[in-house]
């Protein structure tokens, strides 16, 4: 369930503006990431206007993108209508299949009800095929998740953290500015 955060950030947001403001030299990080794990299927936990989806089906791998905006969604199928858009949200999304890697790309969880938070982490896990991963990037803004909460999240879903990186480059994890985790089945 997004929370009243996220529909003031919603209520001042462009669609158009928001979507050009990815059109810059690495408007790919996330599905070069995604990509270089090597994964068959992917869920695009909070896929938004769609994309990291897009291009990670460009690149030739099954996505499934979920969202709870309906208009972000709609953005997302209008651009690929061949591609499932899933209008769920994520503390209670039941799908019928698992996923090699499950993807929270874009500050999901700061964005999320702090009380679903949880159960988004979880229903994630649940989402997860053996050996996958859940891919979480995410900003470490005050009052937002810090990698402590993220991490008791992942441990009470059943994941235990791989790695954690600065940014969807590698970078080295400096504990400021931004988490990238990558969580596998503990």
């Amino acid at each position: 369930m997004t929370s009243d955060a996220w529909r003031r950030w919603r209520s001042t947001v462009d669609l158009d503006e928001y979507e050009a403001r990815f059109a810059g030299v690495d408007a790919h990080g996330e599905a070069d990431l995604v990509a270089s794990l090597g994964p068959a299927t992917v869920l695009d936990a909070g896929c938004g206007t769609g994309r990291v989806a897009i291009e990670l089906a460009r690149r030739g791998i099954d996505v499934v993108g979920v969202d709870a905006d309906p208009e972000m969604l709609e953005r997302a199928r209008r651009r690929r209508p061949d591609l499932p858009w899933v209008l769920a949200d994520l503390a209670t999304l039941a799908l019928d299949r698992r996923f090699d890697v499950v993807l929270m790309a874009g500050n999901i969880l700061p964005f999320a009800e702090p009380a679903s938070r949880a159960a988004i982490v979880a229903t994630c896990a649940g989402n997860l095929a053996p050996d996958g991963l859940v891919v979480v990037g995410a900003g470490l803004q005050p009052g937002w998740p810090t990698v402590a909460e993220l991490d008791g999240w992942a441990a009470a879903g059943g994941l235990a953290l791989r790695s954690r990186y600065g940014g969807w480059d590698g970078a080295p994890f400096s504990g400021a500015g931004y988490a990238l985790s990558l969580y596998a089945a503990a």
